[in-house]
C-alpha cells in the first residue's frame, strides 16, 4: 500500500532523512518511533504531501511523489492520505457532522454527498447518536473520534497518525488505538496506518515498529527502541 524507497531530506547542511527505505501492507498499522529530532514529522510530511524530499520516492497506492512540492500532490492529500494530529484541529461552532462535511467540501465533493460520507464515518468511529454535538458537549477521546472520522471519511487508504493519543488520558488513548485497530482489520476496507508515537504502549500494540534513527528506519521492539539492554536498564 505505501512504499518508500530511499527518501532523502536536508534542511541546509543538516541531512534529516537519510535514505529511508520502508513499506506498509494494507491493513496493517505500523509505529515509527524515534529520538526527539529524528525527522519523524518530516517524514510524515513527505509522505503526506506536505513537503518535497530532495531524493528517492513514495508510491502509494499505485501513485509515485515524493521530490514535488505541496502544490504538485493535491490530489495525494485529497485522495489518499489523512491526517490525525494530537490537537483534534476541530471549529469549535460547527457540530460533530459539519466539522467531517466541511472538509469534504472543501476537497471538492458536493454538499448533500458530503454529509452523507459524514454521517457514515462518524457512525464507523461510534458517535452515530452525537452528530450534532459541538466539540465542547464531547469529551477528548470523543474528540479525537471526530477528527478519525474526518481522517477517513473520503475512503483514504492511508492514516497519518502524529502522536495521536499526547492530549488524552489513558482510558481514551486505548479506546483511539482499539478503533485504528478496527478500521485496520475492517473487512470490506481495510486502513494502513502510520503512527508516530512516544507512548511505549501504543507502540507495543501496533502490528509493526520502526525506528528512525540517524536518518534511517530499521525494524525494532520496544527495548531496542528505548536504549534498553537485556536487564531493563538504560545502556
Amino acid at each position: 500500500m505505501l512504499e518508500v524507497d530511499g527518501l532523502t531530506k536536508s534542511f541546509g547542511s543538516l541531512d534529516v532523512l537519510k535514505g529511508v527505505n520502508m513499506q506498509v501492507e494494507k491493513g496493517e498499522m505500523v509505529a515509527l518511533m524515534g529520538p526527539s529530532g529524528s525527522g519523524k514529522s518530516t517524514l510524515l510530511n513527505i509522505i503526506g504531501g506536505l513537503l518535497a524530499g530532495d531524493g528517492g520516492s513514495i508510491t502509494l497506492d499505485e501513485r509515485t511523489y515524493g521530490q514535488k512540492g505541496p502544490s504538485s500532490v493535491v490530489d495525494v492529500r485529497r485522495n489518499k492520505v489523512g491526517w490525525i494530529f494530537q490537537d483534534f484541529h476541530l471549529l469549535d461552532n460547527l457540530s460533530a457532522l459539519d466539522n467531517v462535511a466541511i472538509a469534504l467540501e472543501l476537497s471538492g465533493m458536493p454538499s448533500d454527498e458530503a454529509v452523507a460520507a459524514a454521517e457514515v464515518a462518524l457512525t464507523k468511529v461510534g458517535l452515530g447518536e452525537r452528530l450534532n454535538f459541538i466539540p465542547d458537549q464531547l469529551s477528548g477521546g470523543q474528540q479525537q473520534r471526530v477528527a478519525i472520522a474526518r481522517a477517513i471519511a473520503g475512503n483514504r487508504p492511508v492514516l497519518l497518525a502524529d502522536e495521536p493519543t499526547g492530549n488524552l488520558d489513558i482510558a481514551s488513548g486505548k479506546e483511539v488505538l482499539k478503533l485504528f485497530k478496527d478500521l485496520c482489520h475492517d473487512v470490506e476496507n481495510p486502513i494502513s496506518i502510520l503512527m508516530v508515537t512516544h507512548d511505549p504502549d501504543l507502540a507495543s500494540n501496533a502490528d509493526r515498529m520502526l525506528l528512525l534513527n540517524d536518518g534511517k528506519t530499521e525494524a525494532s521492539d520496544i527495548r531496542s527502541a528505548w536504549g534498553l539492554d537485556e536487564e531493563g536498564e538504560e545502556e
